[in-house]
């Protein structure tokens, strides 16, 4: 058996691409077709090549490869090798069998035999019977077949103890410590084994799944329903969206859920609404302050002597209050200096004025036809205009009278407060002055401010 970097002619390190393009050269080289005269060779050395840049491609196969190279290339592990375990690198390669086929040499009956060896040798180390599944043929199902064989074997593990491979004997230890020692060195050894056959008869299944044909044929029909299923959900998709436009071009909108129609009904109502408003503003009566239902009603009131002399009592007010604006506006051009005041205050008074009347001539919804009396109207109005002014207390207006009279008497008194007595400067304010009364030491004890502030106090008392 060659080497596989030998058969693709590349060094052990060599990249991707390097073994990718000496793999093409090769293939190229060795390919049937062109070389007729020598083609049973050139056949086996392009099976060769391919099954080199197989295992070097996949950078699983190649790491595994690259740990176990010596012991592929020698056909096991040595002369020293004591196991008579299947040798499981013999079948590392494509050369063990011919074609996919259920002949003797064929694909299936070789990696059957290879895998019931297997596991007849570990059946020798369980204590129960164990139904281990098998490999099959060309025809064996993949779900009740395949399916079930690889999930067992790539989690194998075996149930050798390999104790063969006993380093120490533990009878000869003259002592319990040694034996101790030797069981655990021994344990290394055992695990170790353990481990390499395990990842041996893993890697090999591993190998064969690859190539296995049923598994290739079972992921393209996985493949093909997943492409089917998608071109159903699409075409479900599609069919459902030429149903809802249809149905958008066939729907019709009905009267009352039209945006329009909502429209004309808020114009009805808006116009209903000033009608009502329009009718209602004719039937009232402002110099009675009187809502009347028909116009019938209206047109007799007018015709009464109350509403007559009413109106006339109405319009006499209005020329009062225009009277008494005249005035308050000559009173303010005669005062210069306060002008934006007095035309503000003017305003306030012509506002207030204003509200009032409304006050006083706010409709009263009245179904009855009785009228106010010009008595009840003279009175309400009298009263209006009859507004006590609000008067000060008599302690309020005393104060008051006493501080005008002390600041005639002493305009310079707010002065004096600022004066220190001792050099007689003035300050602008107190703060200033106790800042320098503190600095100076001019600060002197005034006994008559003392005595005022005891006499104020014990007069609150």
């Amino acid at each position: 058996m060659k080497c596989y970097y030998e058969v693709l002619e590349v060094d052990e390190d060599a990249s991707d691409e390097d073994i990718k393009k000496s793999y093409r050269r090769l293939a190229l080289r060795w390919h049937p077709d062109k070389n007729l005269e020598t083609a049973d060779e050139a056949k086996e050395m392009f099976q060769l090549v391919q099954q080199a840049y197989d295992v070097l491609s996949d950078p699983q196969e190649r790491s595994w490869y690259d740990r176990h190279k010596d012991s592929i290339l020698k056909g096991g592990l040595g002369e020293n090798y004591q196991d008579d375990s299947l040798n499981v690198y013999a079948y590392f390669t494509t050369s063990c069998y011919k074609g996919f086929n259920d002949d003797e040499n064929g694909f299936y009956s070789v990696y059957n035999e290879v895998f019931k060896t297997i596991a007849a040798e570990d059946s020798e180390f369980c204590t129960d019977d164990v139904e281990i599944p098998e490999f099959g043929d060309s025809k064996s199902p993949y779900l009740e077949v395949v399916h079930l064989f690889y999930s067992h074997w790539q989690s194998y593990s075996t149930k050798k103890t390999f104790s063969w491979l006993d380093e120490y004997d533990i009878r000869q230890a003259p002592n319990r410590r040694v034996v101790r020692l030797m069981e655990k060195e021994n344990k290394k050894i055992r695990d170790k084994a353990r481990k390499e056959r395990n990842e041996e008869v893993r890697a090999l299944v591993n190998f064969v799944r690859k190539r296995d044909k049923r598994v290739q044929e079972y992921s393209k029909l996985l493949e093909q329903k997943s492409l089917e299923n998608e071109k159903k959900a699409n075409e479900m998709r599609k069919k459902q969206i030429l149903e809802k436009n249809e149905k958008m071009k066939s729907y019709v909108e009905s009267d009352w859920s039209k945006f329009t129609n909502v429209l004309d009904e808020l114009e009805q109502i808006e116009s209903q609404l000033t009608v009502e408003d329009e009718e209602e503003e004719s039937l009232y009566c402002t110099a009675c302050n009187k809502l009347f239902k028909t116009t019938k009603a209206f047109h007799n009131h007018e015709k009464s002597k109350k509403h007559q002399e009413n109106s006339k009592l109405l319009m006499q007010n209005g020329d009062e209050d225009e009277d008494e604006n005249d005035d308050d506006l000559l009173d303010g051009e005669e005062d210069l200096d306060d002008i934006s005041i007095s035309t503000e205050d003017e305003e306030i008074k012509t506002k207030k004025k204003k509200e009032k009347k409304k006050k006083a001539f706010m409709p009263e919804l009245d179904n009855s036809d009785v009228d106010l009396s010009l008595e009840e109207i003279e009175r309400q109005r009298n009263e209006k205009k009859t507004v006590e002014p609000v008067k000060k207390p008599a302690k309020v207006k005393k104060k008051d009278k006493e501080k005008k009279k002390a600041k005639e008497e002493n305009p310079e008194e707010e002065v004096k407060k600022n004066l220190c007595v001792t050099c007689n400067e003035e300050f602008p304010s107190k703060n200033a002055l106790f800042k320098h009364l503190k600095s100076s030491g001019h600060a002197v004890y005034l006994p008559e401010a003392t005595d005022n502030k005891k006499s104020s106090k014990s007069k609150k008392k």
